[in-house]
């Protein structure tokens, strides 16, 4: 848990606290995988859990590798959260063992409730966050986080609505909701942008265009997590984007 106070948002009614949306940031820790500062810094107004996890082969225990490797993992997790904290957030950590990588990160945000999970790739410093909106989206989540992480900073976002010619998706109406949702969390205008174009290939034009941004942002669009990051399409984006990619989980119905 952060010891940081929540924003306070407020309505005609009475006053409500707003909990800082949780990500969950999955990293390969004994293959020196890491977290740049300036990702760390861009995250910090989020609740961040970090999870250090290594992949074994099927015929290895997860209680032997837990034994062999234990020491070095925590330590290496730790190492990790001392960015986030570098950046003024503590954060949580979680250690995993697994023979399946994508069981155990769904999982793990299930179990931590986090609202999306960043799949890291080399960054500089964040400043232009892209969100193609391609399908049905949980606007109020996604805005959510989106208004978190950019509200008091300089950093601009484009709201770029994608549809495939033979589809019924009305991506203007779907922009202008996630753009009015974002006003409504205190965004300014002036630090949003909104794009429409049409796209046989919508997964295949974000990858294209994944350079001209510091980091995409994404529904997982009604799919499980792991349908959304790693299926036939979503594949590209997780394996192809040259920016990292924070994948917004769907709501389960108990939220």
């Amino acid at each position: 848990m952060t010891d940081d106070e929540p924003a306070l948002t407020t309505d005609d009614e009475s006053l409500h606290v707003r909990e800082p949306p949780r990500v969950l940031v999955p990293v390969q820790v004994l293959e020196g995988e890491s977290i740049s500062e300036s990702l760390a810094a861009f995250l910090a107004p989020a609740n961040v859990v970090v999870l250090g996890y290594h992949v074994l082969p099927e015929q290895t225990p997860t209680e032997q590798a837990s034994m062999q490797f234990e020491d070095r993992a925590q330590e290496a997790v730790e190492d990790l959260a001392e960015t986030f904290r570098a950046a003024g957030r503590d954060v949580q950590t979680r250690v995993a063992f697994t023979h399946d990588r994508d069981q155990t990160v769904e999982r793990v945000a299930e179990d931590v409730g986090a609202t999306a999970v960043l799949l890291p790739n080399p960054v500089g410093e964040i400043h232009d966050v892209v969100v193609p909106v391609r399908g049905t989206v949980d606007a109020d989540r996604l805005a959510d986080l989106v208004a978190t992480l950019l509200v008091g900073t300089e950093g601009t976002v484009t709201l770029w609505g994608i549809a495939e010619p033979s589809g019924d998706f009305d991506a203007d109406e779907a922009v202008a909701y996630v753009r009015e949702t974002l006003a409504d969390r205190g965004l300014p205008a002036d630090q949003v942008t909104t794009e429409v174009t049409a796209s046989e290939y919508p997964i295949r034009s974000i990858v294209e265009r994944s350079g001209e941004f510091d980091i995409i942002v994404m529904g997982a669009g009604g799919e499980s997590l792991f349908a959304a990051l790693f299926g036939d399409e979503t594949e590209r984006v997780a394996e192809g984007a040259v920016a990292p990619v924070l994948v917004v989980r769907d709501r389960t119905v108990e939220e």
